[in-house]
């Protein structure tokens, strides 16, 4: 059973730091780039970051650039995804979700095949 578990959100305040982690299981991820993509209320979900399979390269919007570091261990049957979030803004609150994806357009939900179930960060100001 193909499952990505996030985990780390919660309530925070301007110019504080959360950690969130994502544990994906189920198939061989070791071979996928995976990213993370967020969702504010009415608003549609958008890229945030990727990081290729081997972790060697990464990608990041505009916006998180300098404040949000993607990471990744690729375990035996597992791969851990993380995302490092500093000094972080009212504007990233949102529903923050991993994915997985076969394609190398990393920007474009729509490429992804496996997403999580998410988990919310709010930063009050």
């Amino acid at each position: 059973q193909v499952q990505l578990v996030e985990s780390g959100g919660g309530l925070v305040q301007a110019g504080g730091s959360l950690r969130l982690s994502c544990a994906a299981s189920g198939r061989t991820f070791r071979s996928s780039a995976m990213g993370w993509f967020r969702q504010a209320p009415g608003k549609e979900r958008e890229f945030v970051t990727a990081i290729t399979w081997s972790g060697g390269s990464t990608y990041y919007a505009d916006s998180v650039k300098g404040r949000f570091t993607i990471s990744r261990i690729n375990a035996k049957n597992t791969v851990y995804l993380y995302l490092q979030m500093n000094s972080l803004k009212p504007e990233d609150t949102a529903v923050y979700y991993c994915a997985a994806t076969s394609s190398s357009h990393y920007t474009d939900p729509h490429e992804y095949d496996n997403w999580g179930q998410g988990t919310q960060v709010t930063v009050s100001s």
